[in-house]
């Protein structure tokens, strides 16, 4: 069962990005130009944003059963429609439709994954997890790519529907349905509202300072570094190898050390946007802090997602929502504010921003942990 949840993850995550791969073909196919076929991947993202509390709220009180059933059907009739779309209109409507179905997968699929196991183990579960949606920067996106070079573009957005219809196979024949309230991690094991308020506050913040440089990392490596684009292309690779394996050594230590990992994951995103704003023009300094912040950038979002399943003060899924929801927030916000900087200085700029804006979540995390009152001790 976890494992056609991390198929489910991969697959909705390569989704998500895979237009990034194929922006000139699809722009050439459906002769649009490339910033309209952007909007395929921007648009997405603010779905997933705006929805996913809403949409959590709405179907809280559903079997998970039924909703990740839905969920992936969702996913793969509208990979098929989009595969055999021939106009630009077609193609954003399903993308729409994905991202609404991507906006709920986040809230229910963590709860019922960590369910399936005993609580003391549910950080490496979480890890398993986002092991898998990296996993769709790495392998995904990559090969989705080089497919639709191949044998055009919807030949990959074909093929998500194929994986989406083995996740939708195997939850639909062996995950129980039970009350969404009677499973096992519909709620928070240590219930802290403030904490909560302190993470999502965190979490923002780390996503709207990493997005603000990474929306333009290419303009960096190139501009900045000196990079030939066909380098630019294999630092690509190294980010999300870096990604993946932050994800995985995250995962391995987070049963142990949860709050620690939140507050490294952080830190290590906020010394690599500032030490790709202080020294990126070096090309070897350039490297070390990229791959540290491609290191930081997978668990900041998977420790957050842990902290939902420790802290909600009501339900784990409305939680996981508000943490997805605003994280993609973040992202939007993140490119937006990088944008607006560009014209003001150069691409250095994006990443000062950035690196203090998670230099900022990093003091808050900080703050409250020097802040908080110690335990009262017996008498």
């Amino acid at each position: 069962m976890l494992v056609a949840l991390m198929l489910a993850a991969f697959t909705f995550n390569t989704a998500e990005n895979l237009p990034i791969g194929l922006l000139d073909l699809i722009s050439d196919s459906l002769r649009v130009s490339v910033s309209a076929v952007g909007l395929l991947v921007t648009g997405y993202g603010v779905t997933v944003a705006v929805a996913s509390l809403p949409l959590a709220h709405v179907m809280r009180a559903i079997p998970r059963r039924h909703v990740l059933t839905g969920l992936l059907a969702a996913l793969v009739v509208s990979s098929l429609v989009a595969a055999l779309a021939t106009s630009y209109w077609l193609l954003l409507m399903t993308r729409l439709l994905t991202a609404l179905a991507q906006a709920l997968f986040w809230a229910v699929m963590g709860p019922v994954a960590v369910g399936l196991f005993a609580p003391e183990v549910r950080g490496r579960v979480v890890g398993a997890l986002s092991v898998a949606g990296s996993l769709a920067l790495v392998l995904g996106v990559p090969a989705g790519t080089w497919l639709g070079r191949q044998d055009g573009w919807p030949m990959p957005v074909a093929m998500l529907a194929a994986l989406g219809l083995v996740s939708l196979a195997t939850i639909t024949a062996l995950l129980p349905t039970s009350r969404p309230e009677e499973e096992p991690a519909a709620y928070g094991i240590s219930p802290d509202a403030r904490r909560l308020g302190i993470v999502l506050a965190a979490g923002t913040l780390s996503a709207t300072g990493a997005f603000a440089g990474y929306t333009y990392i290419v303009k960096f490596l190139g501009d900045v570094s000196g990079f030939s684009p066909s380098a630019v292309s294999a630092l690509f690779v190294a980010f999300g190898v870096a990604c993946l394996a932050g994800v995985s050594i995250t995962g391995i230590l987070l049963d142990r050390f949860p709050q620690a990992a939140l507050t490294t994951a952080v830190a290590t995103q906020a010394v690599g946007m500032l030490g790709l704003y202080a020294v990126g023009s070096d090309p070897l300094a350039a490297v070390v802090f990229l791959v540290l912040m491609g290191g930081a950038l997978g668990p900041v979002f998977m420790t957050t997602q842990n902290a939902m399943l420790h802290y909600a003060p009501g339900r784990t899924d409305i939680a996981l929502a508000a943490n997805s929801g605003l994280y993609n927030a973040g992202i939007a916000a993140g490119a937006a504010l990088g944008g607006l900087i560009l014209p003001l200085a150069d691409v250095r700029g994006a990443f000062l921003l950035g690196g203090l804006l998670t230099a900022a979540a990093c003091v808050v995390l900080l703050g409250d942990w020097l802040l908080r009152p110690a335990p009262e001790s017996a008498e």
